[in-house]
This record gives C-alpha cells, structure tokens and sequence, in this order.
C-alpha cells in the first residue's frame, strides 16, 4: 500500500512515473542499455486539498484565485486520475455529521468484506486474477454480468464521454465489488450508479448518466 498526502504537491515528472506502475503493476528500470522489469502491484491511496490554500467550498474563505486555482488543478493529469478506481471528493462534515455515531463498525466492516472476498475467489477460480482489481478486460467481460437497466446507465455514460476506455473497464470493475458486497449476482443499476458516482470528478457527471 502506498499512501501519498498532498499530492498536488508532488513534482509532475514523479507523479506521471506512477501510471505504468498503476496501470500493468510492472516497472521498467533502464539503465545504459540495459533494461529491468520489477513486479509492482500496490494499493495507492492519495489525499490532497481541492486548492492551494485548502478552503475551497468552504463558505468564503477561499481566496486563491481562477488562474491560481486551474494551475493547481492541472497538476494531476487526466491520464493519472483516469487510472485511479475511486474519484471522491470529501466534503467538510456538518457538526451534527461529527457527533453523530459511525455508520458501521469495524467488526461488521471487515465480515462484509471478507465475504465479498470469498465470493470473487470462487468466481475467479483457475484465473491469474485474485480479485476483482486484478481483472483484465478478458475476465472482466467474462465475470461482469449487468443487468439490463444498469448496462443502458453505462452505454448511455460511455455515450456522454463521462467515461474513456480505461475508465469504463474501471467502473465495471468497482461496481462489480459492490455488487459482491451486496450479495448481487448480477451487477444491478444502482450498483453501477454507486461505481459511477464514485469516480466522477463532480456530482453532475454522475447525474448526466443517470
């Protein structure tokens, strides 16, 4: 697992080192004229603020300005984010939201998923994948079955250009496991609405395939 906070603040160059990593789990070193390829599946999560000064949205307080805030936003590519599976913009919580009681615990968190687990071990048996993350496009055409509102969602998004390649095969993906978590053979609407809306850099995108 890698963790990067502030990842806005990274150097381009070294973000844009991640995307071979990220997309084949392989890195090639070269040095002189000699070339090396290292296995490097990981699990990046990656935090940063939605503006320099970190108070975007957040009433007024913001006062980085249009220029300053596109040149922040442009550090992480489109080809960067695109291989990311989870897009999620979180909020300032409500004080209410702070002394309010968890949604789930730990205990029944961690039971769901390792059922979920089980479940795509079972399905995935005999292939090189061990999850639904590991999929390549052949598995996943073979192991995604939508239902018929939910592949009208995603034909309808693919269409809005919400969604590259890349991206489509992503959200399959992702809705997949929550229809794993939810105990769904089939991947339903809501089920890819969900992976939808989990990947969307704003809520319209997700409104716009619904």
């Amino acid at each position: 697992m890698l963790f990067l906070d502030e990842l806005s603040e990274f150097q381009r160059s070294s973000l844009e080192a991640l995307r071979q990593p990220l997309e084949d789990g392989l890195v090639t070193i070269v040095r002189g004229q000699r070339a090396l390829v290292f296995p490097t599946r990981f699990m990046l999560i990656a935090a940063t603020n939605p503006c320099p000064c970190g108070f975007a949205g957040v009433g007024d307080r913001c006062r980085c300005g249009e220029t300053e805030l596109r040149r922040y936003q442009r550090r992480l590519s489109g080809p960067l984010l695109d291989r990311m599976d989870l897009l999620v913009n979180v909020d300032r919580p409500a004080e209410h939201e702070l002394r309010a009681p968890a949604a789930i615990d730990s205990a029944s968190a961690r039971a769901r998923v390792a059922e979920a687990r089980e479940r795509q071990q079972a399905r995935l048996a005999g292939s090189a994948a061990r999850c639904n993350g590991e999929m390549d496009v052949r598995a996943t055409r073979r192991h995604v079955a939508l239902e018929g509102p939910a592949d009208q969602v995603l034909t309808r998004a693919y269409a809005l250009g919400t969604l590259s390649a890349r991206g489509r095969h992503r959200v399959l993906r992702v809705a997949r496991t929550i229809a794993d978590l939810e105990r769904h053979d089939r991947v339903t609407r809501e089920d890819l609405l969900t992976a939808l809306a989990l990947r969307q850099r704003s809520a319209s995108e997700t409104a716009l395939a619904a």
